[in-house]
């Protein structure tokens, strides 16, 4: 799935993505370390995987949009 980086606090390695519908979806210093990433600026496309529904839906994995997800299905 693909978003746009929305926010970005390199001390805690955590943030926040727009979903292409505008739905701002956090993400933690866990999702951002799995991604292999040093640094994201907001505006970034980025590649994200997530986990759950609605109120509980969170990012489990966040990285650039021309890296590979290793961890996607068919992978």
């Amino acid at each position: 799935m693909q978003a746009t980086a929305y926010t970005y606090d390199p001390e805690t390695r955590a943030g926040s993505v727009l979903l292409d519908d505008g739905t701002p979806l956090p993400f933690d210093a866990a999702a951002f370390d799995a991604g292999g990433l040093r640094l994201l600026r907001p505006g970034q496309r980025v590649r994200i995987r997530t986990h759950g529904s609605g109120e509980e839906r969170r990012v489990v994995f966040v990285t650039l949009q021309t890296f590979a997800d290793p961890g996607a299905p068919g992978a």
